[in-house]
């Protein structure tokens, strides 16, 4: 059976990865090529080299390459670019006059120039049927009107960061993943929308990466408010260093002390038993204070009985 060769092909630079048959070309990453989708020709660049697998794990309508992009077929999509901003201006100019509640962010022409496809944003449903004719008659092709969320928005326009790097989901973030203020509680930030939103206002992707390592690491630590018993007295606990696996204890007395997590565990190991010992400790104390007062009690017994014997004899 014939083994098929299938390389991943994105049409942005942080896009979805796209399988297609490479057929007998020999690609490598970070070539321009073009291809066949559902919608006609589109220009892609190549981002992992061509894989065998059988015909049997191909995935559902596998699409082909045709050809390595030339410098015509990048002049053409340059050109597209171009054309693309001139539609989004003049697009802008009809939303504006017909007052319309939504914001465009990107105009796209499709490889062949047969469809521009307008990306925009809006906060309910938006009535762009006399829009979309104005459109079709200015640019004389399809007009497609596609609605996106505020951090599709944000990946399409780019931007930097409030760490002042470039934006994950414009530089190499492809899918977007869950994020929950539940991971922004696990490493121990604050609760500010300002710190822990993003240039979209949603919550930062980046919260994420390091979620997994932090509820792993947490599990050896105890939770703050705790009262622990220590080999020479109590503490509480009152702050966590997850990463460094260090906790801060608040004594009876005020002083504060940080212990790793080792030093925790050898200073609860090494504390003294709530029974037995101090019980032992206790009675040997009081048998030998009785066997002092007896001691005393024979010895003034004894003197008395001395005196007596001196008065009889007197």
């Amino acid at each position: 059976m014939q083994q098929l060769r299938l390389v991943g092909v994105s049409f942005h630079g942080a896009g979805k990865i796209f399988d297609f048959d490479a057929l007998e070309l020999e690609l490598a990453p970070g070539d321009k090529v073009i291809v066949e989708t559902e919608r006609g020709r589109a220009l892609g660049t190549v981002i992992t080299a061509p894989r065998t697998i059988s015909p049997d794990e191909a995935p559902p309508k596998l699409k082909a390459v045709v050809r390595q992009a030339s410098e015509s077929d990048l002049e053409l999509a340059a050109a597209n670019e171009a054309r693309g901003q001139e539609a989004l201006k003049f697009c802008q100019q009809r939303v504006n006059e017909r007052k319309m509640e939504m914001k465009l962010v990107r105009a796209e022409y499709l490889y062949d120039g047969s469809k521009i496809i307008f990306y925009f944003t809006a906060d309910g449903r938006v009535d762009f049927r006399d829009l979309v004719r104005d459109l079709a008659q200015h640019f004389r092709t399809r007009i497609e009107m596609r609605q996106i969320g505020v951090r599709d928005e944000a990946k399409m326009v780019g931007g930097l960061g409030i760490c002042g790097r470039e934006l994950c989901c414009s530089n190499h973030l492809r899918e977007f993943a869950p994020v929950s203020v539940k991971m922004a509680k696990a490493q121990g930030l604050a609760l500010n929308p300002t710190k822990i939103s993003g240039q979209c206002g949603r919550l930062l992707c980046c919260l994420a990466y390091e979620y997994e390592t932090y509820s792993e690491l947490i599990k050896a630590l105890p939770k703050c408010g705790k009262k622990l018993q220590l080999s020479k007295c109590q503490a509480e606990v009152v702050a966590l260093d997850i990463l460094a696996q260090k906790v801060t204890l608040s004594k009876a007395d005020g002083e504060r002390i940080v212990l790793g997590v080792d030093e925790l565990r050898d200073e609860m190991a090494g504390k003294p038993a709530q029974s037995e010992p101090a019980d032992t400790s206790k009675s040997a104390e009081e048998n030998a204070q009785a066997t002092s007062t007896d001691s005393a009690d024979n010895s003034d017994n004894d003197q008395k009985k001395q005196v007596r014997r001196n008065d009889r004899r007197k």
